[in-house]
């Protein structure tokens, strides 16, 4: 092999390195990329469960104030890891904590959590019955039908109109079943008379 040659493809291979190089320094690689993604992603998720089991603990605070604002605060993370210690606390010794606690599960719409609405809606708290019945209209399981029937004669009349709505919403599906709040007025509209598109001829 001649010099010329030898030296010709040592200045490819040097160059082929060079732009190499620069790609790698201008552009990460996919690779890495992914990884630092998914490397971030699992940090968030690492602070959001850790945040969610801190809010679990303060359910049992000592103080019902920050009961209540620990059930507000799972509401807005929306972890149905949370529903069982919800549920729970649906017997909390505070009207108000129960209250948000009802209101927290129907918002995070977990079906476990039917059972222990459908017993708080028999809550001597006139605001409890309401907001656990919202939270059933909400979840929409067929299993409350029952104790929504029952609510119809409660002594409270929020509570009875809550049934009202929430029985219309499980019985009819909930969301899904809604007729969309602006039908086309002709769902099969007359075609274009032919002198409007011909020109008036």
């Amino acid at each position: 092999m001649s010099p010329v040659t030898v030296f010709f493809r040592t200045l490819l291979k040097s160059s082929a390195i060079f732009v190499g190089a620069a790609a790698i320094f201008l552009h990460p690689s996919l690779e890495w990329r992914a990884l630092t993604a998914h490397t971030a992603v699992g940090a968030q998720a690492g602070r959001s469960d850790a945040a969610i089991d801190g809010l679990i603990g303060a359910l049992k605070d000592t103080d019902a104030g920050v009961r209540r604002q620990a059930a507000e605060a799972l509401a807005e993370l929306n972890s149905k890891r949370a529903v069982p210690a919800l549920a729970a606390a649906l017997k909390d010794e505070d009207a108000g904590v129960r209250a948000m606690v009802a209101s927290t599960l129907g918002e995070i719409g977990d079906e476990s959590a039917v059972d222990a609405l459908i017993g708080a809606v028999k809550d001597k708290s006139a605001d409890v019955r309401r907001r656990a019945i919202e939270a059933l209209g909400e979840i929409g399981d067929a299993r409350a039908i029952d104790a929504l029937t029952q609510a119809l004669k409660d002594e409270d009349v929020g509570v009875r109109r809550h049934a009202a709505a929430a029985l219309a919403e499980v019985s009819g599906g909930g969301s899904s079943a809604r007729p969309h709040p602006h039908p086309h007025p002709h769902p099969h509209p007359h075609p274009m008379p032919a002198r409007l598109w011909m020109g008036g001829r």
